[in-house]
């Protein structure tokens, strides 16, 4: 197959880092393009963008889109790759919907994240299962980290927690 353009669904989340991860050594071992994507919808959705719109919170919206991607791209790769055709993009609508849009061209790859927990995860996903459904190109979902897996945010420090505690409460009983 033939890979001209990887597009790759960007959020900031830690499976869309490591889909972007998955996407730039994909781009670089076939020398394609690298397309990260992050699409955007205003706080509260379109409708209440429609019933009180303000420009200067439209502008406000699209340089934080601007801003989380950059970020993303920095944390996931290091920054704009030297050595890679490299255009990042935002757009303002679904995720799902922009990304289907974007992969119809021959050659294009759509890389995703599965989520938090893998091909399970990937079944709720309503991203991912947009994509997987409505993509007219190869969509590649990319599970999520080791990492990621075993501890995320605060929960996964409480449940590391309880169970350092508890084995700490056993060991202590045993001796």
């Amino acid at each position: 197959m033939y890979v001209r353009r990887v597009i790759v669904g960007v959020s900031g989340s830690a499976g869309s880092l490591q889909a972007l991860r998955y996407a730039a050594e994909m781009a670089r071992s076939d020398t394609a393009m690298l397309a990260p994507v992050l699409a955007w919808t205003p706080p509260g959705g379109e409708l209440a963008d429609r019933r009180a719109p303000c420009p200067e919170l439209r502008l406000a919206w699209t340089e934080a889109a601007l801003e989380r991607l950059s970020r993303a791209i920095e944390l996931a790769i290091g920054g704009p790759p030297a050595e890679l055709a490299f255009c990042p993009q935002i757009y303002r609508g679904p995720a799902g919907q922009v990304l289907s849009e974007l992969a119809t061209e021959p050659g294009d790859v759509l890389v995703i994240g599965a989520g938090r927990r893998g091909a399970i995860r990937l079944a709720t996903s309503k991203v991912s299962r947009y994509c997987l459904g409505h993509a007219r190109c190869p969509v590649i979902a990319v599970p999520p980290s080791q990492l990621a897996l075993e501890a995320h945010g605060l929960h996964g420090w409480r449940l590391r927690h309880r169970m350092q505690a508890r084995d700490a409460d056993l060991h202590a009983a045993d001796a």
